[in-house]
């Protein structure tokens, strides 16, 4: 899958994407830290991208997570990641919605621009109704770029993700498809 934007171009994760992704894990390591659960050290290896990406394919074969890299049209570097997990069918048609993106690209509107191109995914193509985001309250850029995309706030979830090796409260954001009656 390959969806193009005016700066930016997502599509499904590749095993050739590994190096790729692998530098931009490493590059960043520190500043993803802030965000993500804690990573033992073989996911910052290239055993460990192949691994990752091979388990991101096999989800979408079940139809269960949607891993995109997101790529400059302009270079093709990998800039960063967006994913759709937890897809959920039947009665609630819905998933979550993560990603991450290069520090040095951070602040340009490319992950709006990712995030409304996978919103546009998920409601056209899976057929899905509802995405939802957490996101720490005090990582504002995230929740100012969500709301550009068209989610709104719901509220708080407490304590609900171990972010950095502590229970971190989330801001709840959600999406849902008008056109899904």
């Amino acid at each position: 899958m390959k969806r193009i934007g005016n700066n930016i171009f997502i599509q499904s994760q590749e095993e050739s994407d590994a190096e790729a992704m692998l530098h931009l894990e490493t590059k960043n390591r520190s500043f993803f830290q802030n965000y993500t659960p804690i990573r033992e050290d073989d996911f910052f290896t290239l055993e460990g991208q192949l691994e990752r990406i091979k388990k991101n394919k096999e989800g979408s074969r079940q139809d269960q997570l949607y891993s995109f890299a997101i790529f400059l049209i302009e270079t093709e570097e990998l800039i960063g990641s967006i994913s759709l997990t937890e897809v959920l069918r039947g009665p609630l048609q819905s998933c979550f919605i993560g990603y991450y993106l290069d520090k040095d690209h951070n602040g340009k509107g490319y992950m709006t621009e990712a995030v409304r191109l996978v919103v546009s995914y998920a409601f056209n193509e899976l057929k899905l109704h509802r995405i939802e985001a957490g996101v720490m309250p005090h990582n504002l850029g995230s929740i100012r770029l969500l709301e550009k995309a068209g989610f709104h706030k719901e509220g708080i979830a407490k304590k609900n993700v171990k972010i950095n090796g502590k229970w971190q409260d989330h801001q709840v954001l959600a999406i849902v498809n008008e056109d899904d009656v």
